[in-house]
């Protein structure tokens, strides 16, 4: 039977621990020489709707590095839902390889490839949420805290797609996550229940704040995102009124005590969400973060294509 990885919502918290454990035995393995051709004669598509450096070169030179091919689809080549169906597309694309990885607007388009593809699918992206990222961030606290359960993490801006993955992250690795987002932003109430519940069995907890300094006092890590996501342009004028409040800079750092360290996805839009001295300094995780999205999915691709 296929897996697929469609949210984190969809793990349970030994799945993560496994996950987190092969993440970092893979990025040992390759830096003391290489990886093993573990996925030798297997093949991933690269379905693209929006653009990404990290989320390309990532998956594909982590195919490659595992002794695998990727091949990249640009937005044209498929148009995904409107030259072909979701349903034909994923059929298809089932017939040549052995998983398919998309990243798309619209939650629903990898939900329906899933439902029709014969092959394990991953979210690269949605609007719902950023499974591979989440990942991403909890190796990245693992690595550099040599712990998950009880570290206090704090998301500050845009209730997105990111902070929906965060809230399950933290929910199943028994963290503390607090968010504070404006009024009109938050996250869906449906992913925040998710949370909770999932929270319950192992004693995380969720706070949601709307002043960004309290939110922050004592936190372990402060982790923002843009605030204009792509798809959201025609709002960017109007939310660059509502965030400054929210923006991670000196003040909001010191506001957070000597211990706080800084994440950001990326890309950054540095003076907005993020000032340079932030990003820059040497509080900011943000390139070891980036670094990691490299070994997390090499981790979700050796579990799901190697069968």
């Amino acid at each position: 039977m296929k897996c697929d990885l469609l949210s984190l919502a969809d793990l349970d918290p030994e799945q993560v621990h496994d996950l987190m454990a092969l993440a970092i035995e893979l990025k040992a393995e390759l830096a003391a020489g290489g990886n093993g051709p573990v996925l030798a004669s297997k093949s991933l598509a690269m379905v693209f709707q929006k653009p990404s450096l990290r989320t390309r070169v990532s998956f594909e030179m982590g195919m490659q590095q595992l002794g695998g091919h990727a091949l990249y689809i640009a937005p044209a080549e498929i148009d995904l839902g409107h030259r072909e169906s979701v349903a034909d597309v994923a059929r298809v694309l089932a017939r040549y390889v052995d998983g398919i990885m998309a990243r798309v607007y619209a939650h629903d388009d990898v939900v329906q490839l899933a439902r029709w593809a014969s092959v394990p699918v991953i979210n690269g992206l949605s609007d719902l949420v950023h499974p591979c990222q989440g990942l991403t961030d909890l190796l990245t606290i693992q690595e550099k805290l040599g712990r998950l359960r009880g570290v206090h993490l704090t998301y500050v801006g845009d209730g997105n797609n990111v902070l929906h993955s965060l809230l399950y992250a933290a929910a199943l690795t028994g963290m503390k996550l607090t968010y504070a987002t404006p009024a009109g932003y938050d996250p869906l109430p449906e992913v925040v229940s998710k949370a909770s519940d999932l929270a319950t069995a192992t004693g995380a907890t969720i706070c949601a704040e709307r002043d960004a300094k309290r939110a922050v006092r004592g936190t372990d890590v402060i982790y923002t995102d843009t605030w204009t996501s792509m798809g959201q342009e025609a709002e960017a004028a109007e939310r660059r009124h509502v965030f400054p409040a929210y923006q991670v800079n000196d003040d909001l750092l010191s506001a957070a005590g000597s211990q706080a360290v800084v994440m950001h996805c990326l890309p950054a839009h540095r003076g907005e969400e993020i000032t340079d001295a932030v990003a820059d300094g040497e509080r900011s995780w943000l390139f070891d973060q980036a670094e990691n999205r490299l070994h997390a999915q090499k981790a979700v691709l050796v579990k799901l294509l190697r069968g």
